[in-house]
């Protein structure tokens, strides 16, 4: 969602554009090192330093390289970008979310890097997630680490309660709610009101929000209520938690889940090392992680996401060189294998999947269930179309408005976003 920028985020915004662009930057001198400037999205606390040992290691390898580290926070990136990209002053390399790809390649903001130095072991990578960093043909990122949503139960929890596989439909998921509350005594699931958790949803009774092939807008469509209607199911009944729709909903439910409060929830692996902080997880082995349940139509799984590492069209050609280097080496298996072991994140190529990678059980987990993935459609728009969802599920989970109401205004709102679309 875009904000309007306060007078103190303007001028850090202008702050980050003056040390964005290699090519202005003193480093440039041709008797000197190239100096790049690389936006890291990555969680500062967890992540961040696996990073910054890695970009140590390549400058040590590339001394007429030097490179510029600025973490810029995720939910920001995205229109940071944007801004700076308009005006000549963005990064040379970008930790990109995949659903940004269409839209910044569609402007002409990332190179495409086919035929060059970055691109050199495409086929090591998974090719679901190159045709991901794909538009129109050409491909404009290099995956970096990828990631899907599971459910995640706590095994002993399961166990005590008598059941002894991970439901495969929500309506097992239902029952074992139940028989999870009764025998003892915590919620056996809590669901999101976010629109990216409830996308398995729609997944699962073989629908999206919107067909693009087709160019419709599908999100008030009957496989699409059916499907609301089932997530919506979830937030009532024994063992179900209610919605919470409070601004702090994703760190209640997840210090439920990671404390022994709830059985299970729908997350993503990006916070397996949080999962063995909390208090059930002492036991890395008590994490049970199984696909999302499937939906009537028979259909399971998650949307896929993940972050490439993307390359500035506007820089200059040295600088493109360098960016290309540094991101071949972050993308090696070596670096993939590293930042899966420092941070518990998927790698994107097969050859990271290491022996000790797959020691950590989150990390084999999660790998398990990225056959179910569903890639998104290469739509420019498609990353923005959960905001009207973002609006109306909350009111809808919280009971100020009815889901026919919901899911109509949403699909106004998505109008608004894919114009040419009919109903």
């Amino acid at each position: 969602m875009r904000r309007g920028i306060a007078a103190s985020a303007l001028v850090a915004s202008f702050a980050l554009a003056a040390t964005a662009c290699g090519g202005s930057d003193s480093g440039s001198k041709s008797d000197g090192p190239v100096t790049i400037t690389w936006w890291d999205t990555s969680n500062a606390t967890n992540e961040a330093p696996t990073y910054k040992a890695l970009v140590q290691q390549f400058e040590a390898a590339n001394k007429n390289i030097k490179v510029k580290y600025v973490d810029v926070p995720f939910d920001q990136a995205q229109n940071k970008f944007d801004t700076a990209a308009s005006s000549k002053g963005a990064p040379d390399i970008l930790r990109s979310e995949v659903g940004w790809t269409p839209a910044f390649a569609k402007k002409s903001y990332f190179l495409p890097l086919d035929g060059t130095e970055a691109l050199a072991d495409q086929a090591s990578f998974q090719p679901n997630l190159i045709k991901q960093a794909q538009y129109e043909g050409k491909t404009y990122g290099v995956p970096l680490v990828t990631d899907t949503l599971a459910l995640v139960y706590n095994k002993a929890l399961f166990k005590k309660a008598g059941i002894a596989d991970a439901p495969k439909t929500w309506d097992e998921l239902k029952s074992d709610a139940a028989k999870i509350k009764a025998k003892t005594g915590v919620d056996g699931y809590w669901g999101s009101t976010q629109a990216y958790y409830a996308q398995s949803f729609l997944y699962g009774e073989g629908t999206d929000t919107v067909d693009a092939a087709a160019k419709k807008i599908t999100v008030n469509s009957a496989p699409a209520k059916k499907a609301y209607g089932t997530w919506l199911s979830l937030f009532s009944g024994k063992g179900l938690h209610k919605a919470d729709t409070t601004a702090d909903a994703y760190a209640h439910i997840q210090d439920a889940f990671v404390n022994g409060k709830v059985a299970a929830i729908v997350q993503g692996p990006w916070e397996i090392t949080n999962f063995y902080k909390g208090s059930a997880f002492k036991d890395k082995a008590n994490l049970g992680i199984a696909t999302v349940p499937a939906g009537s139509a028979g259909k399971a799984g998650a949307p896929t996401g993940g972050h490439n590492l993307s390359v500035y069209a506007g820089s200059d050609k040295a600088h493109q060189a360098a960016a290309l280097k540094f991101v071949k080496f972050m993308t090696s298996a070596k670096s993939q294998e590293t930042i899966a072991l420092k941070n518990s994140t998927l790698p994107t190529r097969g050859d990271a999947y290491t022996a000790q990678v797959k020691a950590d059980p989150g990390i084999a987990g999660y790998q398990g269930v990225l056959s179910a993935a569903q890639p998104r459609p290469a739509l420019p728009e498609y990353s923005s179309l959960w905001g009207p969802l973002d609006t109306e599920l909350p009111k809808i989970a919280g009971g100020k408005e009815s889901l026919d109401a919901g899911l109509s205004n949403a699909e106004l709102a998505i109008a608004k976003l894919v114009p040419g679309f009919s109903k």
